[in-house]
């Protein structure tokens, strides 16, 4: 059965002011979200076309890893952090088609995840699915919160995508990925995906019009630096790269094309 988020009022969400995660939602079709959303949205796709390619990219990622996960691997456990708003296919939806008894805990502190916490407290009454109101920047909380719910002396799928770019400070980016991996088993999995500044996309551009936006800053990385967070993994082929080619489904038309994000699964000797 699913279990309840916490029962504390949320704070006040503030529609005054863009916000990334109502903007994803935006971009990918979904309708949690407001005016100045929609507004920031369309002026980063003006800049920057292609960032609608990459947040439906980044999903189907999702996707195939978590399938991969609790498919082939065998994983029956998965810390989500930086959840998000609930769209299409999340990671409880996907891990629990594949294997029903998979228990997902979701971590985020955003107001407005919280109001919509209870639409992703849905499971299969083999599984569990729950949500924690915690920073990323505590990992020392996430692992104590989430341990009610996960068993940390097995197997853990740590899912962290695109939100260590809302880190302004690379090696304390990397020092949160360590010290959640650190608490990990042996056989756990990090699946990570983050925006990146290479293609000629206009997406940097975009990206400096956004953070002064109002919003909360991310900060686009090298995918050299995205697969430093992988350090002391063995990562799975083909290794760190722009997310649609990472095992990408069969078709007609030859491999995808790149976009302006990397990502990898690495798997915890």
């Amino acid at each position: 059965m699913a279990e309840d988020a916490r029962d504390s009022g949320p704070a006040a969400i503030d529609t005054s002011v863009p916000h990334s995660a109502r903007i994803w939602n935006y971009w990918l079709g979904g309708k949690d979200n407001y005016p100045v959303d929609r507004e920031a949205g369309d002026a980063y796709v003006a800049v920057s076309p292609g960032i609608v390619d990459i947040a439906r990219s980044s999903r189907h990622f999702l996707h195939r890893a978590v399938r991969l996960l609790a498919g082939e691997v065998g994983i029956r456990q998965f810390l989500d952090i930086g959840t998000g708003l609930p769209t299409v296919d999340n990671t409880h939806e996907v891990a629990q088609r594949v294997a029903p008894d998979s228990r997902i805990v979701y971590v985020d502190n955003d107001p407005l995840v919280l109001v919509h916490a209870r639409a992703l407290l849905t499971s299969t009454p083999e599984g569990a699915t729950t949500y924690i109101d915690t920073d990323l920047h505590d990992p020392d909380t996430i692992v104590a919160e989430a341990s009610k719910t996960l068993d940390f002396s097995l197997p853990i799928g740590l899912m962290m995508l695109n939100i260590l770019g809302h880190v302004p400070d690379y090696d304390e980016a990397r020092s949160i990925v360590g010290r959640l991996l650190d608490a990990l088993p042996s056989g756990s999995h990090l699946v990570l995906c983050d925006g990146t500044n290479v293609l000629p996309s206009g997406m940097p551009e975009a990206q400096d019009e956004y953070n002064d936006s109002g919003a909360l800053p991310y900060i686009l990385r090298k995918p050299e630096e995205i697969t430093r967070y992988f350090d002391g993994l063995e990562l799975l082929e083909p290794g760190v790269v722009s997310v649609p080619r990472w095992r990408p489904e069969a078709a007609p038309f030859g491999e995808p094309d790149e976009v302006d994000e990397a990502g990898g699964v690495g798997r915890k000797p």
